[in-house]
């Protein structure tokens, strides 16, 4: 069912609109292996997700009807491995256009490697896991959650900045921009740089020039600045004069870099 999403309808090969779901990341990799029934770009979508997972395996959930929970599954992939990696950060940027699009005069940016931040503070959260021979990725987008639902004082929603989101124009922007950049990436053979894919994930990146502390897998953290991303899309941060190559975690912008 896509009843109300008429635009993001008209774009993907399936638009899948379900009234409530455990995770739709889980429930679009129990169709990844059927290529024909779900083909790329399918997408499946809920306002009602009772147990969404972040990165490090943090849950998330949203009261109903205050989100919009929405997997995409990619099929055409670069071939080389390590450029998959690039793919989390394209979703970043592609859903901080969209996010921007109805929200022209804030500043919308993308903390690494994918949350969307309006002003600072996180409207979206992305993550990405691998199937076979599929990768999909889910978003978590506060649509109408009030001030008082804001489960952090560092998110936000569109709500809470005073817009009536179009849900349907910013599936449609933000699936149709992350299509463009990985198809990008795949004509130029994984390579970020010559795709465009490195320079424009490094221009919205809110994280480049920040003072910051990242908590990795196995329960360690690097603090320092981060200088850039290298041509795998990893974090490079400084600390104590030694540069570092992150290639995930959870990021805390302590204060801009010089500050």
């Amino acid at each position: 069912m896509s009843i109300g999403f008429p635009r993001s309808t008209a774009i993907v090969p399936r638009l899948e609109l379900v009234a409530r779901t455990g995770s739709t990341n889980a429930d679009l990799r129990g169709h990844a292996h059927d290529a024909d029934g779900w083909p790329h770009l399918s997408v499946l979508a809920t306002h009602d997700q009772t147990a969404g997972r972040g990165r490090l395996d943090r849950t998330w959930v949203a009261p109903h009807g205050s989100a919009l929970a929405v997997s995409v599954l990619l099929r055409a992939l670069p071939a080389e491995p390590a450029s998959r990696g690039w793919i989390p950060l394209l979703a970043g940027l592609a859903m901080a256009e969209a996010v921007a699009a109805q929200l022209p005069d804030e500043e919308v940016a993308v903390k690494w490697p994918n949350d969307v931040l309006v002003d600072g503070r996180k409207i979206c959260g992305i993550l990405a896991e691998a199937a076979s021979d599929a990768i999909i990725v889910g978003a978590g987008v506060n649509t109408a959650m009030t001030v008082e639902q804001l489960p952090v004082a560092t998110a936000t929603s569109f709500a809470a900045q005073g817009v009536d989101v179009d849900e349907d124009r910013l599936l449609a922007t933000y699936v149709t921009a992350l299509d463009t950049r990985l198809t990008d990436l795949v004509a130029a053979a994984g390579d970020a740089v010559a795709s465009g894919a490195h320079g424009a994930v490094t221009e919205r990146c809110a994280t480049v020039g920040q003072a910051i502390r990242v908590s990795m897998p196995g329960d360690r953290t690097q603090e320092g600045t981060a200088i850039g991303l290298d041509a795998e899309g990893r974090l490079l941060v400084v600390s104590e004069g030694v540069e570092h190559a992150i290639s995930a975690g959870d990021v805390v912008h302590v204060r801009p870099a010089g500050n």
